[in-house]
């Protein structure tokens, strides 16, 4: 360590980088967080994290810079330590962000569950899950309108998305869809908070997540956490679920930290198996055996269903799916997909001739994605070109795969037909057994 100060490097996504700098480094003047680096999301880097949100010991705040300049600037700015603080990416993927830290003499540093999570004063459930896409949010949603009929105030804490400006996001309550537009979301927190809302659920988000905790703690008897890709709940919950796509049942331990979620879950609730085929239940549940042979398991459905499926009778279809489990998270298609393939006489319409270069880099990068638009919508100009592209598709109508409105994101010049997907039990006991059974053994 070069002088009396620890210099540090926390890699991130404008996520889990924040609350580990916020929960473990803000106040410890034994270390100096150099930078952030900034990967997966557009827009982010370039930025600062500001001072109301640093603290004390950073009143300029701190820059967040390429992750593709680790290497020069730990050499640089000598750096100590690399702290990895991003999900779902593959287990290759973190050890050559390791060997970048390594080479340059720092030490490299994962942050578990013991340093970061924070304690609650209710009862807390987590749904966190293997992989992007499994179909947490769903699940999420199932369990707070389950626990809200039965009478339960739930409060539901998301996963981190401040991709807009950090101090204006520490903490955020959305209760209406006006509330959503007040804060200029970006379209994948849209994706997040929307569906949550138009049941007439509550989100709680942001940036600084001891306060948020707090916040919603004192409006709910249970606190729900909604996670984001595949990574660990930011709260200790007595009742922690991993969620499993039966559509990609290999490799359940692939991508970090998937494997910590799964090998720490409660339940394991095995996802679309309306969908999967038997040979896919029968790898998943091998993979199960192989991996927590002792965790009970839940098997769900997502059925998918379509708002007016006679509007795309003899139509050309493009289809716009949720952003993130289309890139990222390595799926080729999603529920959009899924649901125009069922109507007969429907032509797909593939997007890539009508892409703005934006988007067109969004293929490019990301060659596995089928016929289908991803709902790309990090920032404004994203947005902007995700309308563009759209609209200059020569088709007769939109399938919106994506959770949110698609029609109150832009002005599209075609109608749009919403694919709902929704949590179903797909065998006995259903997951709602191990909710109750949770809650009645903690003090509500």
């Amino acid at each position: 360590m070069t002088g009396t100060v620890k210099r540090l490097v926390i890699c991130g996504a404008a996520g889990r980088d924040f609350h580990d700098f916020n929960v473990v480094y803000r106040g410890d003047p034994a270390v100096r967080v150099v930078a952030f680096t900034a990967a997966q999301i557009p827009g982010i880097a370039e930025r600062r994290y500001p001072p109301e949100l640093a603290g004390s010991l950073y009143p300029d705040g701190i820059p967040i810079v390429e992750e593709a300049g680790l290497a020069a600037l730990c050499e640089a700015e000598t750096i100590d330590e690399v702290v990895f603080a991003y999900s779902d990416v593959t287990n290759d993927h973190v050890m050559r962000i390791g060997s970048t830290a390594l080479a340059a003499g720092a030490d490299f540093t994962l942050l578990g569950p013991r340093s970061t999570m924070l304690e609650t004063s209710r009862p807390a459930i987590a749904v966190c899950a293997v992989r992007t896409g499994c179909g947490k949010s769903q699940t999420s949603r199932y369990i707070a309108s389950e626990l809200t009929r039965q009478g339960y105030r739930v409060a539901t804490l998301r996963h981190p998305m401040p991709y807009g400006e950090p101090a204006k996001q520490a903490v955020q309550r959305f209760a209406t869809l006006a509330d959503i537009d007040a804060a200029n979301c970006s379209l994948e927190e849209r994706e997040e908070y929307e569906p949550h809302v138009e049941a007439g659920g509550t989100v709680f988000a942001g940036v600084d997540y001891a306060r948020i905790l707090e916040q919603a703690q004192a409006e709910a008897d249970v606190v729900l956490w909604d996670g984001g890709n595949n990574d660990f709940s930011f709260i200790r919950a007595g009742l922690n679920l991993a969620i499993v796509d039966a559509l990609r049942p290999a490799r359940l331990d692939g991508h970090y930290p998937g494997s910590v979620v799964l090998e720490t879950a409660d339940l394991v609730v095995v996802n679309k198996v309306d969908a999967a085929t038997p040979e896919q239940l029968r790898i998943v549940n091998d993979e199960l055996d192989r991996l927590v042979p002792g965790t009970p398991r839940v098997m769900a459905a997502s059925p998918v269903t379509l708002d007016d499926p006679a509007a795309l009778a003899g139509a050309r279809v493009l289809i716009v799916e949720d952003g993130p489990t289309i890139t990222h998270g390595d799926m080729p298609y999603g529920a959009g997909y899924q649901a125009v393939r069922a109507v007969a006489d429907a032509e797909i319409v593939d997007p890539r001739p009508f892409a703005t270069p934006e988007i067109a880099a969004v293929f490019e990068k990301y060659p596995h994605i089928g016929p289908v638009l991803p709902a790309m919508g990090y920032g404004s100009a994203q947005v902007a070109a995700l309308v563009r592209t759209i609209n200059a598709a020569d088709v007769d109508v939109v399938v919106a795969g994506t959770p949110i409105d698609l029609a109150r994101v832009g002005d599209l010049r075609m109608p749009v037909v919403r694919a709902h997907y929704r949590y179903v039990d797909a065998g006995e006991p259903g997951l709602m057994h191990f909710v109750d059974e949770f809650l009645s053994r903690s003090a509500v």
